[in-house]
């Protein structure tokens, strides 16, 4: 539904830090499915850990943040400018039930649960499979700068 071209046009990040390679599903106002691959290559494996690497859950909340971006600018209609930024407010109930390793394919679902006077709520949650890796919920805002 979205690849990594639409992607980069809709979020401000990039490497190492763009964790979305494609939306699979969008239905408007209510829920995303988006994918990440998570590899070998990625830069956060050479430390964490060296003998066992597993990717930061902090990194899966981000990952999910993104998928959560995604859907709340296509529910506005709008494509962040350079003087956009969405900001996490808050995450409640974050469990992590699995760790993500190198070659495991992170299936990033979020929908909708609220928005209202620019904040937003989100049920999120991270699969790899059929097993959960993470879940929580994700309270996002989006600011204007100067």
């Amino acid at each position: 539904m979205m690849d990594i071209h639409a992607i980069l046009k809709q979020l401000p990040h990039r490497f190492p830090f763009l964790l979305v390679d494609r939306v699979l599903e969008l239905e408007r106002g209510k829920r995303i499915k988006a994918l990440k691959n998570v590899t070998i290559n990625e830069p956060f494996f050479g430390g964490h850990f060296p003998h066992r690497p597993v990717m930061p859950g902090v990194l899966m909340l981000e990952a999910l943040a993104q998928a959560a971006a995604l859907l709340a600018f296509d529910t506005l209609g709008v494509t962040p400018d350079d003087k956009t930024v969405y900001y996490f407010a808050g995450i409640d109930g974050a469990r992590f039930k699995r760790p993500v390793e190198p070659g495991d394919q992170l299936f990033l679902h979020a929908e909708l649960d609220r928005m209202k006077s620019g904040i937003f709520k989100f049920k999120a949650r991270a699969m790899v499979g059929e097993e959960l890796a993470v879940e929580a919920e994700l309270i996002c805002t989006m600011r204007r700068i100067a």
